[in-house]
């Protein structure tokens, strides 16, 4: 919720897994968030990350190393890593 001036006023704004889209509750300890760093064409930081959330069931399923693959690869940071397969 925004105020009159447009700052958030909320205590507490749920997170969702990027996998997912499962909301992250505050009891879900497992959870992480990672930020991976953007690098320029000489492998330098550039100061900007991508974000991902990813809640604590894909990583009780043993999912989070393929869905952040799948997630990278989605966004052009990785290329030839994961495939899907029927």
């Amino acid at each position: 919720m925004e105020n009159s001036e447009g700052r958030l006023v909320d205590l507490y704004i749920p997170r969702k897994c990027s996998a997912t889209n499962r909301l992250i509750t505050a009891k879900d300890h497992a959870s992480v968030q990672i930020n991976v760093g953007d690098v320029d064409a000489s492998g330098r930081y550039t100061g900007s990350f991508t974000t991902y959330a990813l809640s604590g069931f894909v990583r009780k399923e043993s999912e989070a190393d393929d869905s952040i693959n799948r997630l990278a690869t989605k966004d052009g940071l990785l290329k030839n890593v994961w495939s899907y397969q029927k």
